[in-house]
């Protein structure tokens, strides 16, 4: 047996790799342990707006549409509410949807099904992975066979044996509280839209509760609960009583886990990539887990196709690693410095958390330094060697939480309608795109991958809305992340900036 790429591991980090291949011609095989999919639980819930784009641009819009978007986030503290605050109105793509991870698989499954360069094989358990020459990965198989290809990435989440066989490490920790998670069905008419974060409530003393709604009068309950929690000595009921009162409701799903605090020291070695939870592993505060995995499979998906068509050199494979392996620390590091606050462990952290809750209760003011989690964002690739710097826009710390950062080489193009409506980043992705005063015709010789031209004489708006220079251009690679904004660019210049973003 033999394809281009082979992805292991069907769940949506997977799935979302191998519609991404598919869509740049490539052929894939996609391999899983598993019998058959089961729709389990809520699981990974809140999905982020650049990452519903992509699955948009790859058919599955359906996720955004039946997801639900909530609106507000409560912060409560011993029972009583001390901040608020609410996502701005949008009429493009909401910021963030819940959706349960099993509804997701199944909108993806059915583009797979239909898409006949994904071959598809359910019950096979990979055990190793090795390269036998710089062209070629060998998929070995628990029944004794493999499979050949050109490219494997590997989507099989914490567990070990695989990266063990390539011979990377692991490292980080893991945290000795125990998290658990209760998916019930309850009329709760005032809470549909509504995220809430509790801190040292009545019903889990010295802990936290946080409640998500999801679509159909579903709400995902979660408790940090003793690492000598057992779920099986527990009276649920009452403790799912002690947040909804006496409303009816009905469990569809429950579950205890710790969480992890890990990054492989090596995302990618010859051809080879680690993507998702196979890569990285943090706490959902924030939602960092599934959101990095789908922009890890967009960032490894458009450099493979570009490598396995001729158009870049082997060392933009390689910067798979040093963008994303960037990424998943700056992810470590946010999401360690909220745990540090939802769970402390010293006595220092302890007192620094309740000072700031005391003082946020007797001043709302204060509110903004209760660290409940800082959602996903697209990361910036600002230190990529793919990427051409600029003096006059430089890129010079992490954006406020919930801002995003100006335009600068490396941070992702910002969004905003184009005259027919549409959004600019689905023109950008899939394509290398020159926006720039003037047609520029010569930039579509310079490689033989995809590239598009906005001209901004023909959209003097758009060039107003970004703060585009009369004399300056961005390129902007796949991703729709900038690889460069260049003023008084040549075109030589333009020329350097491509071959760049293409790892030459």
């Amino acid at each position: 047996m033999s394809a281009t790429c082979v992805v292991i591991g069907a769940g949506p980090v997977g799935q979302t790799c191998a519609l991404l291949l598919a869509h740049w011609g490539l052929a894939v095989t996609l391999l899983d342990q598993a019998p058959h999919r089961e729709a389990v639980g809520s699981k990974s819930i809140c999905q982020q707006r650049d990452v519903l784009d992509i699955w948009a641009r790859l058919g599955a819009g359906a996720i955004t549409r039946d997801g639900l978007t909530w609106t507000t986030a409560r912060t409560f503290y011993r029972d009583r509410e001390i901040h608020s605050w609410s996502f701005a109105p949008t009429t493009g793509t909401p910021p963030f949807v819940n959706i349960s991870q099993s509804h997701t698989e199944a909108v993806l499954d059915a583009l797979i099904d239909a898409d006949p360069r994904i071959t598809r094989r359910w019950a096979h358990e990979v055990t190793a992975i090795t390269q036998p020459d710089p062209e070629t990965v060998h998929i070995h198989l628990a029944d004794g066979t493999r499979i050949a290809g050109g490219y494997a990435l590997v989507c099989t989440g914490a567990q070990h044996r695989l990266r063990d066989s390539l011979g990377i490490d692991f490292p980080g920790s893991t945290h000795p509280d125990r998290f658990l998670i209760c998916d019930i069905t309850a009329d709760l008419p005032g809470r549909r839209h509504e995220r809430h974060f509790h801190f040292d409530p009545a019903a889990n003393p010295g802990r936290q509760i946080l409640i998500h709604p999801c679509p159909n009068d579903t709400f995902r309950i979660d408790w940090q609960v003793p690492s000598s929690f057992d779920i099986a000595a527990d009276d649920l009921d009452t403790r799912i009583r002690a947040v909804i009162g006496d409303t009816g409701y009905r469990i569809s799903w429950n579950t205890v886990y710790r969480f992890h605090s890990r990054v492989a020291t090596a995302l990618h070695t010859g051809r080879v990539f680690l993507v998702g939870d196979a890569a990285h592993l943090f706490a959902p505060f924030g939602a960092r887990g599934l959101n990095s995995g789908v922009a890890d499979a967009e960032n490894a998906a458009w450099k493979i196709a570009a490598h396995a068509n001729g158009w870049a050199p082997e060392a933009l494979l390689a910067s798979y690693h040093t963008e994303r392996h960037a990424a998943a620390l700056e992810n470590q590091h946010i999401v360690d410095t909220t745990m540090a606050f939802l769970a402390p462990g010293t006595p220092a952290q302890l007192q620094y958390r309740q000072t700031t809750l005391d003082k946020a209760a007797a001043d709302p003011t204060l509110a903004a330094a209760i660290d409940s989690g800082r959602f996903a964002e697209p990361f910036w690739y600002t230190a990529s060697p793919l990427t051409t710097p600029a003096s006059h826009r430089a890129f010079t710390h992490r954006p406020p939480k919930g801002h995003t950062p100006p335009p600068a080489p490396g941070t992702i193009c910002p969004d905003t309608n184009l005259p027919d409506g549409t959004p600019l980043r689905r023109h950008l992705r899939g394509h290398f795109t020159l926006i720039a005063h003037g047609p520029h015709p010569r930039f579509h010789a310079l490689t033989d991958a995809p590239t598009r031209v906005i001209d901004l004489t023909r959209a003097p708006e758009l060039a107003r809305t970004l703060d585009i220079g009369p004399d300056e251009i961005w390129l902007t690679r796949p991703d729709a992340h900038l690889a460069g904004t260049i003023a008084g660019a040549t075109h030589r210049d333009i020329a350097d900036a491509l071959r760049r973003a293409l790892g030459g």
